[in-house]
């Protein structure tokens, strides 16, 4: 509450340096401080582009006065000279938890999910808190201010980790002294937001990374429409959101594709984010520049793995190698290619690794005048503190620091971190350094006594000729204390040399405490200054790490794992000789054929082809046929399903494509060219299908079919009912409730075209947007289907809102309804010979496609599995064995029958003049066991060669060799490894729940 009273005080009182003091004083006088204090002698960075040479600033009320080469003293002024001393603008954290305790977990309750929000007058999504402010949260922690005052900061933008929209951080000055009304800069410094939901409810709703961003969608949409005073309602929350809608936006991710995905939402609704990063855009520069955002980069680099047990080695990924290995030249690439960023403590010990991880990236190529810009200036213009904060000049409050060098060289020492013109003492300012090498001589004898380090924590080892003794040195106060043992373990007796140091650093003479108890005078005499390290075998017996060498940079792939392109392939002209062609056209099968591939098309087909510098493939004995495609697939996904309510239309596949799945070079290995990425089955309507080619190496949005249809995911069955999920709180938990959540969703999307036509502000609902276009025959359905009798409801329930399901997928019991199915419309797709794998699927059998393919019905036989979809030409072969079908019409079970139900046949699913060049050349019949991809193009781009799949395997156990050279190297050194933990490989399917890592 102390806080809140301040915070309408805090703005005016920073506007004015003369502003009137107010607060009444009942424990004794008034006492003013009117001194100012001078820094001299300096070398003042000012800012990242300006330095002053032996400068010298004034510091008065926490703020600088005045500063430049040459500056007049105030007559009472506190003189401090910095002689031989930087300074630098201390820095500033955009992401903090700082003084915020982070919120407990609601309790989990009866056990059952909860679909409703727990509060009232707020939004109807408790994840949603934009009302939430820091202020109302905050308590200064001495603790962690301490910790991050070694780390060079003088203030954080902090806020309440927790939620969706998380509410508004406020910047901090870490003053030691202060009151909070001191330290409180700015109270709504900006908004944040993530992807996670909030600790302090367990609202189901979003259950996946696709949900939270329809949410964020829709929470724009409601909050623009509710500050046009349509609601009826009170909505605390959405009034709040708009509040807040002239912040700073941050938004908080911990993956790579996450930020791809928050600043896709900032680019469709205008917002430009300030976005966390976790150390990996270098992996995909071109996309992280796009999304025009600025980046918080966390200097979190990974350990390298302990890979001394070749068993263990084996468990870790090339991808993990490669993270480890590229990870320090991270910031260096974002400012070679010009993307803004600043640097974060987050996720570190900001005492005791911030320093070192950032020299490091120093010494990886990041330029000392980037590094401190992220640090001082850009953070501070972000927050429009730029007057204010990160630049030390006239009127910026005095933060900053004082060191005893380059604040980038690892030997510096900072010695003072001063915050509001408070000090904070780091390292003692007039330490006598006296590291060196040196003659000690004691009791008649000469030993070599080393010192290193840095002043203000020196370390010593001593040595008799080769013989080394013992030695534990403490500095303070600019006293040293030496305790020797014996180099024989054996002994005991300790010596023990005390000495105050002054600032004849050649010599240094004091008292030794001899083990018997008698006391002799003890020198040393300086013979080299500063040259060596501490010796390796003392470092060793202390534990401490040994500075790291420069490792080799392994050049980045797309993806940056196994079998990434090292250059994206390139459209090429090619011709194919003497192929067994299968066209899947009237044409048929033809053999000794020619295909010309050019402009990204099939150009020409016919024999003795010639085509100028076509690259010429001689396909005698070998079979090319159009690209598989997968009607119903799960790979290249981060989630699978929105499980958060029992209709989710307005999640779509198309934001969690995961471009990295090395699902995709796998099925591009079995001649796999596109598959229709569909959401799960939790609920009987759920999200929008995402149609993909699979473009290894691309990114998300360019491995989306152009232009493709628009499809969407229902369910029935077992899945949506929750018959093995343990949950009873929703609805529906029958088949006949199934066939009511239809009803009633369609029925309430008429009723809501109706009033949309009527208000031109009306509010718009993502989800009943979709459902319009179902019902307008502007997007078509997939349906997961099992058992006739669901089967027969949904063509009943569709045909009554006069629309038609495009496919039933799975479509065991299909033989039972196919001519029903051929009445209504609807196509098949189908396994091929699954069956008894769950009691709906019990009447299964293996001449269900042929059957369906008998009655006219558009037939496909699907995987619903990353394995098996790369294998779908033998799966298609079954058919043959099981239903007599040819072998010509089985092939189009997985090329132009799936084409034509995801209606792209005009651009995919046979060989024809004018088509996509999206071709398979196998090594046999392709129905055959015995057949091989040996190479699959997509739109005339080699994206699987045979050949250079070979060759790749060479490579990668080339790469693997350096590296665990590498990080062998690392661990010889003393410097921290990490465990090798095996990992197991997801198998992801339509009633996969929780996120896909």
């Amino acid at each position: 509450m102390k806080i809140r009273l301040l915070l309408c005080l805090v703005f005016l009182v920073s506007l004015q340096s003369n502003a009137q003091e107010y607060f009444p004083k009942n424990d004794g006088v008034k006492n003013p401080q009117t001194n100012y204090k001078v820094f001299k002698n300096a070398k003042i960075h000012v800012s990242p582009q300006q330095t002053i040479e032996n400068g010298m600033f004034v510091v008065k009320d926490g703020k600088i006065t005045a500063i430049g080469k040459s500056v007049s003293e105030p007559q009472n002024s506190i003189v401090i000279d910095l002689k031989g001393k930087e300074v630098y603008p201390s820095f500033i954290d955009l992401y903090s938890s700082f003084g915020v305790k982070e919120p407990k977990e609601a309790s989990n309750g009866n056990g059952q999910p909860q679909y409703d929000a727990n509060r009232e007058g707020y939004y109807w999504n408790d994840h949603i808190r934009p009302e939430t402010d820091a202020a109302q949260h905050f308590n200064y922690d001495e603790k962690t201010a301490t910790s991050l005052h070694k780390a060079g900061f003088g203030a954080v933008n902090t806020h309440v980790p927790d939620g969706i929209i998380r509410g508004t951080g406020m910047l901090v000055a870490l003053n030691p002294v202060g009151t909070e009304g001191d330290r409180i800069l700015k109270d709504r410094s900006a908004q944040y937001l993530s992807f996670d939901k909030s600790k302090l409810s367990r609202q189901s709703y979003p259950t996946s990374t696709m949900g939270a961003m329809a949410l964020i969608r829709q929470t724009y949409l409601d909050a623009e429409w509710y500050g046009k005073g349509k609601s009826n309602n009170k909505d605390l929350a959405l009034e709040a959101l708009n509040r807040n809608k002239n912040l700073t936006q941050i938004f908080a991710t911990d993956n790579l594709l996450d930020a791809l995905r928050a600043g896709k939402i900032g680019n469709e609704f205008n917002v430009n984010y300030v976005i966390l990063g976790d150390g990996k855009e270098y992996q995909r520069l071109e996309e992280i520049k796009e999304t025009g955002s600025t980046f918080m980069v966390p200097l979190n680099f990974p350990d390298a793995y302990d890979v001394e047990d070749p068993f263990m080695a084996e468990h870790v990924t090339i991808e993990e190698m490669k993270t480890w290995n590229q990870a320090p030249a991270n910031l260096k690439m974002l400012a070679e290619n010009d993307i803004p960023f600043t640097i974060t403590a987050h996720d570190l010990d900001a005492e005791k690794d911030f320093r070192n991880n950032l020299l490091k990236a120093v010494s990886y190529g990041l330029s000392k005048e980037d590094a401190l810009a992220a640090l001082t200036t850009t953070p501070a213009k972000i927050l429009g503190e730029e007057n204010r904060l990160g630049t030390l000049k006239e009127g910026a409050w005095a933060n900053f620091i004082i060191t005893s060098g380059d604040y980038f060289d690892k030997e510096t020492s900072v010695f003072e971190n001063w915050i509001q013109g408070e000090k904070t003492v780091i390292n003692k300012m007039n330490t006598t350094d006296i590291t060196g090498t040196y003659d000690l001589n004691l009791e008649g004898k000469t030993y070599e006594l080393k010192i290193s380090g840095k002043p203000e924590a020196p370390k010593a080892s001593v040595k008799s000729g080769d013989t080394k003794l013992g030695a534990k040195l403490s500095f303070s106060d600019n006293w040293m204390n030496l305790l020797l043992s014996p180099a024989d373990t054996t002994k005991t007796g300790f010596t023990r040399l005390v000495a105050k140091t002054d600032e004849n650093k050649e010599q240094i003479s004091g008292t030794a405490y001899l083990s018997d108890g008698s006391e002799t005078d003890f020198s040393a005499t300086r013979k080299a200054s500063n040259e060596t390290a501490a010796a390796e075998e003392d470092e060793e017996e202390n534990g401490e790490d040994k500075e790291e060498d420069i490792r080799e940079i392994m050049p980045v792939s797309f993806p940056n794992k196994a079998y990434g392109f090292s250059e994206m392939p390139k459209e090429e002209t090619i011709l194919f000789k003497n192929a067994t062609v299968w066209t899947n056209e009237a044409e048929g099968i033809l053999e000794n054929t020619d295909v010309l591939v050019k402009n990204g098309e099939i150009s020409r087909i016919g024999k003795n082809l010639s085509a100028g510098n076509a690259k010429v493939i001689d396909a005698t004995g070998k079979h090319l046929t159009s690209g598989i495609i997968d009607e119903h697939s799960h790979i290249a996904a981060s989630a699978i399903n929105e499980a958060g309510h029992n209709s989710t239309a307005e999640v779509t596949m198309e934001d969690v494509v995961d471009p990295t799945d090395m699902n995709i070079y796998r099925n591009l290995a079995g001649g796999v060219t596109t598959v229709q990425l569909l959401h799960g089955s939790a609920n009987p309507i759920g999200g929008r299908s995402a149609i993909l080619r699979l473009k290894w190496g691309e990114d998300a949005e360019d491995m989306i079919f152009e232009n493709s249809p628009k499809f969407i995911k229902f369910a029935l069955g077992e899945n949506v009912k929750q018959s093995n999920w343990g949950s009873r709180s929703r609805f529906p938990q029958t088949r006949m409730g199934v066939e009511q959540v239809f009803t009633d969703y369609f029925t309430r999307a008429k009723e809501y075209e109706k009033a949309k036509q009527n208000d031109k502000d009306f509010r718009k609902d993502l989800e009943m947007e979709t459902l319009l276009e179902i019902i307008n025959s502007e997007r078509f359905v997939s349906a997961h289907s099992y058992v006739q009798s669901e089967i027969n409801m949904l063509m009943k329930v569709a045909e009554n809102f006069d629309f038609r399901i495009n496919t039933f997928t799975h479509i065991l019991e299909g033989y039972k309804v196919a001519d029903k199915m051929k009445e209504h419309g609807a196509g098949g797709s189908t396994f091929s010979d699954w069956w008894a794998y769950k009691y709906e699927v019990n009447d299964a059998i293996p001449f269900n496609a042929p059957i369906m393919h008998s009655q006219g019905i558009v037939t496909a036989i699907n995987s619903d599995d990353a394995e098996m979809s790369r294998r779908l030409n033998q799966e298609a072969a079954k058919s043959v064995k099981y239903g007599g079908v040819s072998e010509e019409e089985a092939w189009k079970f997985v090329t132009l029958n799936p084409a034509k139900l995801l209606h792209i046949d005009d651009r995919v699913g046979s060989v024809k003049t004018g088509k996509d060049a999206d071709l398979v050349l196998w090594s046999d019949n392709p129905l055959s066991i015995y057949a091989k991809a040996e190479k699959t193009l997509i739109q005339g781009k080699v994206f699987f060669d045979i050949e250079r799949d070979k060759k790749l395997r060479e490579e990668i156990q080339q790469q693997r060799s350096e590296l665990i050279t590498q990080m062998l190297e690392a661990k010889n050194k003393g410097l921290k490894t990490q465990p090798v933990t095996k990992k197991e490989e997801q198998h992801i399917h339509c009633n996969t729940l929780e996120e896909i890592h």
